[in-house]
């Protein structure tokens, strides 16, 4: 690609003659808007200013049609869509900042660095709000653990996200990761970070003043990470090893540095607008921070810190070097600033200014070398409606019987689903993870949701990621919806009450109308899950593109959500905490194996439909777990998802290190009650003296639920109706749900 050419670049006729535009992902048809705009020709500088700026990754522009059906708004919402981070209110003057982002095609090509890049733009995007961050979370995809190159993506992936985590002191909490074939050279890798913050330190990424200083701050500028926004607007190849320049490099040192001097700027209170460098670099800050001001801007490039000899305007405008940021304040404060962040041992460069006629305008050794209006930058780059069609597996896949022949093997079947690599222990993972820094996490990495601690109060927060991309694409709508009810299932089985979310949607080439139809269906059941669970939508991501030589990944709405535990008190978790507890089962099971674990373990597909899904039901659950919680009548909960009862019994046994006596009386067959997925249950346990109300409270609220069990001894026992089901010693099975993925690792 030409990003690297430092000898004398084509002119704006050979570009347009040669067509040179399309390597940069603009159409023809975009070219000529583009002219129309400018008024003439662009130059290189300009044309690579525009495909960044209109590349999928910064415009949305083939997803800004889906995005509008999301419930962007509630009471709490303090900001949602379009800036850095979505904004909530958690009471008492405070809020919560949160926001997830993907780094998946820079992840597949280069992978710790494609990782780690991706959890300092996340951290940025949070403290350039003013918040301050306190947990960092991921969501990730790959495909069969036991090819050479899965393995070497995922360690490499986990390396890069706890050396950036590690080295920058923030505690990665929570997070998940599911492997399958669909991801098969094409992993995904979702980074999340939360942040607090007092209302009145909240910042936006605007260019205020007519006249007032641009600032860059930050390490120079080198040329990694150029056009890292467009190699994520196109599909992978066999070239894509090629574009390792795409990738950024990450210093977490540096980002820390950067990150304290910001808060202690925008704390001085001088700040008039603050935006990271993250995709499209410079280009992006600039022209966004301007038109969300309706100025102007003028970046003077030889003012620009650069860590390599000769860069070109073109290089400068477009690296996405990390750890940099752009921020506004008026002359008057100039020296503040600057004492700021040399006392931080930071570059705080006066790079600009803002200007009041609606162009960002670049100079470089005393000649304007570019000149573009700032709205067709950010806001005329056309928004597509793709072809939608049904794609024939769907049809095909409702038509399909997936009862299968019964299991008899209850307790193998169960030790398959434990060592299955989506369901084993993570540890292997989040043990590289420092979870403990900051000294607020209440509950670590593998529990429902993560907690942290909010200092100076009782309350906490409760994180968490989900999706099952089986179950999406099997049935888009229903699928998307699952995606947001587990989320908020596993928040409320935390003790907290669920605020909003933060999606990254991830999918394959919208250009393909089998794939559009698949986003278009994710979003109406993702979005009417959000409605009925009042849990608005105040940012995200989306990652399209995603498609390896046998095609698309499997569609994979990542839901981020967190909530509010009010009292630390009502803090809870999914292990069993003492004999004698009795187990109550809550909710309708269901002969339903689309999109099961169990179905992926033994049969080794992936078809039929995935388990149906009532808003109202779940709501309603939801409601009631929250207030048996509340009143004191809960010791612990789990959502039952991957591998239904079964396997949730066996991992609250497993994490309370106790056994469990358990009967299910069914009107099912053995392997449907305990490995359906069926929706809207979760399994708790209570004290025996709290038995009676806790069951009594269930029913009151219209709540289907069930004494199965009791907390005893070191072995689980399943029984279905009275006859042997499971029989296996916990500490034996957690070895299997242990080793797993170490075994698979070596």
């Amino acid at each position: 690609m030409a990003q690297q050419l430092t000898a004398k670049e084509p002119t704006a006729e050979q570009i347009a003659d040669q067509k040179i535009y399309q390597q940069f992902g603009v159409t023809d048809h975009e070219y000529d808007l583009i002219c129309g705009f400018m008024g003439r020709k662009p130059n290189y500088t300009e044309i690579g200013v525009f495909s960044v700026m209109w590349s999928e990754h910064c415009s949305y522009k083939n997803s800004k049609k889906i995005l509008k059906k999301f419930p962007i708004t509630g009471p709490k919402v303090l900001m949602g869509p379009g800036e850095g981070a979505g904004i909530v209110d958690i009471g008492d003057n405070q809020a919560v900042v949160f926001k997830i982002e993907s780094h998946n095609h820079p992840s597949a090509v280069e992978p710790y660095q494609g990782a780690a890049t991706g959890v300092g733009g996340i951290i940025r995007d949070i403290f350039s709000m003013g918040a301050r961050p306190v947990a960092l979370l991921n969501s990730l995809r790959f495909g069969n653990l036991e090819n050479a190159r899965v393995k070497y993506l995922f360690e490499n992936v986990v390396s890069g996200i706890a050396g950036y985590g590690n080295c920058i002191g923030i505690p990665t909490v929570a997070g998940e990761v599911m492997f399958d074939e669909s991801y098969e050279g094409n992993p995904l890798v979702n980074a999340m970070c939360v942040g607090l913050i007092d209302h009145d330190k909240i910042q936006r990424g605007v260019a205020k003043g007519v006249g007032n200083p641009v600032f860059y701050v930050g390490p120079a500028t080198g040329r990694d990470g150029i056009h890292g926004a467009t190699f994520a607007s196109v599909e992978l190849s066999e070239e894509s090893e090629e574009k390792r320049t795409a990738v950024q490099v990450g210093d977490p040192f540096m980002e820390k540095l950067v990150m304290e001097a910001t808060l202690e700027l925008i704390n001085s209170g001088i700040v008039l607008g603050i935006q990271d460098m993250g995709a499209a670099g410079l280009t992006c800050s600039s022209a966004e921070m301007a038109s969300k001001a309706g100025n102007g801007l003028e970046l003077y490039l030889d003012e620009v810190p650069q860590r390599e000899e000769g860069m070109t305007p073109y290089e400068m405008m477009l690296s996405e070097s990390q750890e940099r940021m752009l921020f506004v304040v008026t002359p008057e404060n100039e020296a503040q600033a600057r004492e700021i962040f040399d006392r931080w041992g930071v570059i705080c460069a006066k790079v600009g200014k803002v200007t009041d006629d609606g162009r960002l305008r670049l100079f470089h050794k005393g000649e304007e070398v570019g000149n573009m209006p700032v709205t067709a930058l950010v806001d005329e780059c056309p928004v597509y409606d793709k072809p939608s069609s049904e794609p024939a597996y769907f049809g095909e896949n409702g038509a399909l019987d997936t009862s299968y022949e019964e299991v008899t093997d209850l307790t193998g079947a169960l030790k398959q689903i434990l060592a299955s690599p989506t369901v084993a222990s993570k540890e292997w993972v989040y043990n590289q993870y420092d979870y403990m820094v900051r000294t607020s996490t209440a509950v670590q990495p593998g529990s429902d949701a993560a907690v942290v601690t909010i200092d100076g109060t009782r309350k906490a927060l409760a994180m968490t990621t989900d999706c099952n991309g089986r179950y999406v694409y099997l049935d888009p709508e229903v699928g998307g919806a699952i995606a947001v009810a587990e989320a908020a299932r596993n928040i409320v089985c935390s003790g907290a009450e669920p605020l909003a979310i933060t999606d990254n949607l991830n999918f394959g080439n919208p250009e393909k109308p089998e794939v559009f139809w698949q986003l278009e269906k994710a979003a109406d059941g993702m979005s009417e899950a959000c409605r009925v669970l009042e849990t608005p939508v105040i940012g995200g991501n989306v990652s399209l593109y995603n498609e390896n030589a046998k095609g698309a990944i499997y569609p994979t709405p990542v839901i981020g959500m967190v909530g509010l535990v009010h009292d630390i008190d009502h803090i809870t978790t999914q292990k069993f905490k003492s004999e004698g507890d009795v187990i109550i089962l809550l909710g309708e099971t269901k002969h339903e194996f689309g999109g099961s674990e169990l179905q992926h373990v033994l049969i080794g597909k992936n078809e039929g439909r995935p388990p149906a899904l009532d808003l109202a039901v779940e709501k309603k659950l939801l409601s009631a777990v929250r207030g048996a919680i509340t009143q004191g009548l809960v010791a612990s909960a789990h959502d039952l998802s991957e591998g239904g009862l079964a396997a949730a019994l066996a991992e609250s046994c497993i994490s309370g290190r106790l056994g469990a006596d358990v009967n299910v009386a069914t009107s099912l067959r053995a392997d449907a009650a305990l490995f359906s997925e069926s929706q809207s249950r979760i399994l708790l346990s209570a004290k025996p003296e709290n038995a009676a109300a806790l069951t009594a409270y269930l029913t009151e609220q219209g709540v289907t639920n069930a004494e199965i069990g009791v907390v005893r001894g070191d072995a689980l026992t399943i029984n279905i109706n009275g006859r042997p089901g499971i029989a296996a010693p916990v500490e034996q099975l957690e070895q299997v749900w242990k080793d797993a993925i170490p075994c698979l690792m070596k």
